[in-house]
């Protein structure tokens, strides 16, 4: 079973909440009594139960999401039919999460009432098996996944998905803003709130108390979406790239051939990392913009450091092979 590291769960009424919240995307309606709306999901993975109906209850995940999909809903009318009904008491007899049936099939009045003398949820979607399969593993899997809150600025460049952080009055708004004035767009700012899908990926989002404006220091709140309209927003976006604002400091050693790779952790994943020093003179909107097509570069093949380097490597080579003929 596939059980969410933070133990997290979420109730058949949270799970009804988030279908409308995705613009009713499972079609769900609740076939059960009331109680059993408070039953707790916890895993995003799903079980097909035919054979388990058939009575082979070895291997049975009662933990996960039982869909009944046309073919168990026409096997069970048969066991019915043929008054066979030994598999199905011993069906209700675990503590089964959730029975979910696809393509608008109404479950049998049996099947009804002993699901409600188990306290199991038994749910309807007019939706076909495989979408309705896939767009619940989608939402339980967002809504499942690690999160954390990072401080920082997360804007989409030419596609690009970066968040910027450094210390407080560096400047992160302020570029942010100048960005979205070149044309690219914000996500979010001051806290981002992040959360990791299959262990892999990295999406971000602003706090809905607060998303879609900026804090400027001297002008206040801004709210883009009205100063910008919708081409200057969107509310979410993969993590891609990490650019660090921080003082220049006349002293410090900053990567000059980017030859050395750096990795900003979040969540367990390693995301590409740029420390960028700010000072007077430096448009660091148009280096992050340069960042960012880089970055496209990079994930089509080519590595403009290492070709550099490959140049040069072979244009010392030919030099020694000259002066040794000489």
């Amino acid at each position: 079973m596939d059980i969410p590291e933070n133990g997290k769960c979420i109730t058949i009424e949270r799970l009804l909440q988030l279908g409308h919240e995705a613009e009713d995307l499972l079609h769900l309606r609740v076939v059960t009594n009331d109680e059993t709306l408070q039953k707790e999901i916890s895993t995003y993975d799903i079980n097909r139960p035919g054979l388990t109906l058939a009575g082979d209850y070895d291997y049975f995940d009662y933990e996960k999401i039982q869909i009944f999909g046309r073919g168990e809903y026409f096997y069970l009318k048969t066991l019915l039919e043929d008054d066979k009904l030994d598999n199905l008491y011993r069906f209700f007899n675990y503590p089964v999460t959730c029975c979910l049936f696809s393509h608008g099939n109404e479950p049998p009045s049996i099947f009804i009432e002993l699901a409600d003398k188990a306290t199991i949820p038994v749910l309807v979607s007019s939706l076909p098996t495989n979408i309705l399969t896939t767009r619940l593993t989608k939402i339980l899997e967002d809504e499942f996944a690690p999160r954390t809150s990072v401080h920082g600025v997360l804007v989409e460049v030419f596609g690009v998905g970066i968040l910027i952080v450094g210390k407080s009055g560096v400047g992160k708004s302020e570029c942010a803003l100048e960005l979205i004035e070149r044309g690219h767009r914000l996500v979010a700012d001051d806290i981002v709130e992040i959360r990791s899908i299959a262990d892999t990926l990295l999406i971000g989002s602003g706090a809905k108390i607060i998303q879609h404006h900026m804090e400027i220091r001297g002008l206040g709140i801004l709210n883009i979406n009205h100063l910008f309209g919708v081409r200057g927003i969107r509310d979410q976006k993969q993590v891609q790239l990490v650019i660090s604002l921080v003082e220049w400091d006349a002293k410090g050693e900053y990567d000059r051939l980017g030859l050395e790779k750096s990795a900003y952790t979040i969540l367990g994943v390693e995301v590409p990392l740029f420390t960028i020093p700010v000072k007077p003179g430096r448009n660091i909107p148009i280096l992050m913009e340069t960042a960012a097509m880089n970055y496209r570069l990079l994930k089509m093949g080519y590595d403009s450091a290492k070709d550099f380097e490959r140049q040069l490597y072979k244009r010392i080579q030919e030099e020694k092979h000259k002066n040794s003929k000489e």
